[in-house]
């Protein structure tokens, strides 16, 4: 079951975003029309959404970053 992200839980995080890819450049944005998620940012650039779910007392986020071929480097 899905439930809403609350601003202190957000900016928890962000925090752990920010430290397990050391960038602080790392933002997590509210979204307006779904409030069991929020947007990723990387320097002001959308790259992915986290949901939050929670279910039987236990609160788990899923990062969900899609990454188009043609994004891809051509050198690899």
């Amino acid at each position: 079951m899905s439930s809403t992200f609350s601003k202190p839980e957000a900016d928890r995080l962000q925090k752990y975003l920010q430290g397990k890819f050391s960038n602080p450049k790392i933002a997590l944005v509210e979204r307006k029309e779904a409030r069991d998620s929020v947007e990723v940012t990387l320097g002001g650039e959308f790259i992915g959404v986290v949901y939050k779910d929670e279910d039987d007392g236990e609160v788990s986020y899923d990062f969900n970053m899609a990454i188009l071929a043609m994004d891809l480097p051509t050198d690899a």
